[in-house]
């Protein structure tokens, strides 16, 4: 049965590295997304010296920067170099993102484009309009008549590509990626990072996964056809 739990094998680290590729190609205009990094390993040798296939793990995602995208919405930002905003979960934990696609929610408040205020907060003063907004290159963010509201503060890690990814283009640290530091880039108004997904690699990689995946499955027919004979013999 070893041929079997091989090939079975197989199959399943190639549908791994397929559903990473669909969610790359999926995410591909997504500002500040970065595409996944998938690897092999060989799983465990039997006594005989033979092993039962190989398995794929998510590495975390690449950190190559996407392109700069520009915008005329005052509230998109992107991050030119390293660096992630920190933005609050609906269950009061950070998160770290690149997607600099910003608004400002009924109170006010500057707020992601899923709701998620920045860490610290940022409050526009009643009658305050977007447009009379500018963010500096440190993150500061004033009003047209000068005054400071406060600064959107980039943080980065030492193992960015170990982030743990939450969904929405967030992620978690964790003891692999370390603890969150300031970081050395610099933010541009009215730009947004586009998505650092290569759709023609992507289109590769998943050629080469289904091409992959058949050869796994014909395996399987031809072990289960095996087995039928040597069952047929015996009888």
């Amino acid at each position: 049965m070893t041929g079997i739990y091989s090939a079975a094998a197989g199959m399943t680290a190639q549908q791994t590295w397929l559903d990473a590729v669909a969610n790359d190609l999926a995410n591909v205009n997504t500002p500040g997304y970065h595409s996944q990094r998938v690897a092999f390993h060989d799983l465990v040798y039997d006594q005989t010296g033979a092993g039962v296939g190989a398995a794929a793990g998510t590495l975390g995602v690449t950190v190559g920067q996407g392109p700069l995208l520009q915008s005329t919405n005052p509230l998109d930002i992107a991050i030119e170099g390293d660096g992630y905003f920190q933005v609050k979960r609906p269950d009061g934990s950070t998160a770290l993102t690149r997607n600099g696609q910003l608004q400002v929610d009924a109170n006010g408040q500057i707020v992601t484009s899923s709701g998620n205020p920045l860490v610290p907060p940022i409050t526009l003063p009643k009658g305050t309009a977007a447009s009379d907004l500018a963010i500096g290159p440190d993150g500061t963010v004033t009003t047209s008549t000068g005054t400071k509201l406060g600064q959107i503060q980039l943080m980065t890690v030492a193992a960015p590509d170990q982030l743990q990814a939450l969904g929405d283009g967030q992620f978690a640290v964790n003891a692999s990626s370390g603890s969150p530091v300031k970081a050395t880039g610099q933010i541009k108004q009215y730009f947004l990072e586009g998505s650092n997904v290569d759709v023609a690699d992507a289109l590769t990689n998943m050629i080469q996964a289904q091409r992959a995946y058949e050869l796994s499955s014909r395996a399987v027919s031809t072990q289960d056809q095996l087995l039928q004979m040597a069952n047929e013999l015996r009888r």
